[in-house]
């Protein structure tokens, strides 16, 4: 199964690049829109010099770590959010009566995903660590490393949990949206600065901080901030990341039970 999802993401990729100008446009897309993102950092801390003890570069650092563990998912994992649709037109059916895993032969669908965006993010981490001394330790960069991967694990299993959802209700174009946008708007900026509500629901429920805000706090050595958790609950984002593709996953099965075909 490795070998074949290999031998897929590696077709995908050179069918992308096979029309170079569209890749060209499709990677200038997404350097504009993680550089707007970060604009707009630099505005708010322009009117607030820190926000709760993080400063411009910090920041900076909080953002670039959660964009690998991000693009990762999307540069791998992304063809997971179409389930809805091919459930909706009926093209789910196929994947039934194959003898490979459904949710592996979802993933394995040519999507329009290089990893452009990836390649980004370390180029834009690289930069980000150094701007804020952050010395590569044996210990740092597998805290690195390994944060990327599970920070990748929880977005998938999230992105996951919202597909299954489809096997009840069909479109989930709002669900999907509504998470989508607290991920991306909330992890911008330190844990801190929200209400405890939020706090506890990105750590708990849908535990986007671990991406990035807890162990970013760690390897910036940080005082206890959000929910009074210690910084050093940073190293098991592997650990929140495999939890959530596993929980995901069980709830994939039980739809799959569910599922009733639409029909083409």
């Amino acid at each position: 199964m490795l070998a074949a999802f290999l031998a897929s993401w590696r077709l995908n990729v050179l069918t992308i690049l096979e029309y170079r100008a569209n890749a060209y446009l499709w990677f200038a897309f997404t350097a504009v829109y993680h550089a707007t993102a970060v604009a707009a950092l630099a505005v708010a801390l322009h009117t607030f010099p820190s926000m709760d003890g993080w400063n411009m570069r910090q920041m900076f650092f909080l953002y670039a770590l959660w964009m690998m563990g991000h693009e990762l998912h999307n540069g791998v994992l992304f063809g997971v959010v179409s389930v809805p649709d091919f459930i909706r037109e009926g093209r789910f059916d196929r994947f039934l009566v194959r003898p490979l895993d459904a949710l592996f032969q979802v993933i394995t669908v040519p999507q329009a995903t290089i990893p452009d965006g990836f390649l980004l993010a370390v180029v834009t981490f690289s930069f980000a660590a150094w701007l804020v001394h952050l010395r590569f330790t044996p210990v740092a960069t597998a805290a690195v490393v390994l944060t990327v991967l599970g920070g990748a694990m929880i977005d998938f299993g999230i992105s996951l949990a919202v597909a299954t959802v489809a096997f009840w209700f069909v479109r989930v174009d709002a669900l999907r949206w509504a998470v989508m946008s607290l991920e991306q708007e909330f992890t911008r900026y330190p844990l801190d600065i929200y209400s405890r509500g939020v706090q506890l629901t990105l750590t708990f429920i849908l535990p986007f901080a671990f991406m990035n805000y807890y162990p970013a706090s760690w390897l910036l050595h940080k005082a206890p901030g959000a929910v009074h958790l210690a910084p050093q609950v940073g190293v098991v984002t592997p650990l929140i990341g495999l939890a959530c593709t596993s929980l995901a996953y069980a709830f994939w099965r039980a739809g799959l039970r569910r599922y009733q075909s639409t029909g083409s």
